[in-house]
């Protein structure tokens, strides 16, 4: 697979070249495996692609992460495209759009559930439940618990209360956005309180 991270302002490398290859020419060769398309598919599309996604996500990070996400898309899917159906352009713009929306859901509904665990216990400060799990309980009744959680869930929550890690660098680690970080690591220890039966 050819790297991705390369820079969103990068000029196509033929620039000013007469012949420049268009998206429609270059997709059915992406859907060889032609890494060399690919390349040059890139240049040709990311800006109308970054354009999109952040219209519609906004905060330039989380576009970082989807504009790197649908190039990936567009390589791993590229046999899927039917010029008879439309033009390579469209197709990619209406997978980037998807790929946006989806993003766009996904933070809504994390908001969301950080709302409602807020909501469940409001005179209880959250960080004074991960004090109670570290300070009270034994470390094997701790391990027992960590069993009962996804696996998503204690990836999180042992890298930030065993291992010292702040939120943003568990993000960082784990390659997710920081509001989703959080939220694993609230609903994780939510689960451990209740596991542990750690009252007020």
């Amino acid at each position: 697979m050819p790297k991705l991270e390369r820079s969103l302002q990068s000029q196509p490398r033929d620039a000013g070249h007469p012949a420049e290859p268009t998206a429609d020419d270059l997709l059915p060769l992406v859907a060889r495996g032609d890494e060399s398309a690919f390349e040059r598919l890139y240049d040709v599309v990311s800006g109308l692609v970054f354009g999109l996604i952040r219209r519609v996500v906004r905060d330039q990070a989380q576009s970082e992460e989807v504009f790197q996400e649908v190039m990936l898309e567009v390589w791993r899917t590229a046999t899927r495209f039917d010029p008879a159906r439309g033009s390579a352009n469209t197709w990619i713009m209406t997978l980037t759009h998807r790929r946006a929306v989806d993003r766009v859901r996904s933070a809504q509904a994390a908001t969301h559930r950080e709302e409602h665990v807020a909501r469940l216990d409001p005179n209880r400060p959250f960080d004074e439940v991960s004090e109670q799990v570290s300070g009270r309980l034994e470390r094997r009744q701790v391990r027992r618990c960590l069993s009962f959680l996804t696996d998503l869930q204690r990836e999180s929550v042992l890298l930030a209360y065993y291992q010292g890690y702040s939120y943003p660098e568990v993000a960082s680690l784990l390659g997710l956005p920081l509001g989703t970080v959080k939220t694993r690591m609230r609903d994780g220890l939510i689960r451990l309180r209740d596991c542990m039966g750690v009252t007020g």
